[in-house]
């Protein structure tokens, strides 16, 4: 199954509930999770990290935390947590020293660019750097969804679970990774609900313009 770009967005629909029957080769999981990390990041830095929850005893370690989503998770192939890693930013010089490796960058290019960004992140504050690895999990996160849909599965981003109780359920290190979401990913056993729009006029302004006036004109 190879769906358009277009037709990936289109058809990508929050589900609610799977097929438990269906599971997630690893390798077809791995390989899903290599193109979602293809997506942009700051400075090349690729801050996204991804748990896959997949068999019944992690699940069970957190099925009091996710809230209302309990059927997502019981149902599901994989309860995908996307992480970002605080520490991303001490990965420059192995991130361009690859670039070299590769024939992306010249030596020269990488030992200025790794000197002016080390430079700058440590005069940067720690919420810049939360901030900025957040964003850029989510854009990871969002490709991850329309790949799945690619591959034929269905997904839902979720945002409301005990976000500190499940990092320690799960066993990873609270003050180095940061939960963005998890993504509920499976075969759909229901039609998903089409939901509404904001029409594009409400919500584009060219060249400026207050955002408080552009909306719900």
């Amino acid at each position: 199954m190879s769906l358009s770009l277009t037709e990936a967005i289109t058809t990508r629909k929050s589900v609610k509930e799977f097929d438990p029957d269906v599971k997630i080769p690893r390798e077809e999981m791995l390989e899903m999770i290599k193109l979602a990390a293809e997506a942009p990041s700051s400075v090349n830095l690729q801050p996204w990290r991804f748990v896959v929850v997949e068999s019944d005893e992690a699940k069970e370690s957190i099925k009091d935390l996710v809230r209302f989503n309990t059927r997502q998770l019981e149902t599901s192939a994989a309860f995908v947590l996307v992480l970002s890693d605080n520490e991303h930013v001490h990965d420059i010089e192995k991130v361009y020293g690859k670039s070299v490796e590769l024939g992306y960058m010249p030596q020269e290019v990488m030992t200025t660019n790794v000197a002016a960004l080390k430079g700058a992140l440590s005069q940067a504050p720690e919420s810049y750097i939360k901030v900025q690895g957040m964003m850029d999990a989510n854009l990871a996160a969002m490709q991850l969804m329309l790949i799945a849909k690619d591959h034929g599965y269905d997904t839902n981003p979720i945002g409301g679970f005990e976000r500190d109780e499940v990092m320690e359920a799960l066993s990873i290190n609270k003050e180095r990774y940061v939960p963005v979401m998890f993504i509920a990913m499976g075969k759909g056993v229901k039609a998903p609900h089409d939901s509404s729009r904001h029409e594009i006029e409400e919500i584009v302004s060219f060249n400026g313009g207050d955002a408080e006036g552009i909306i719900g004109q």
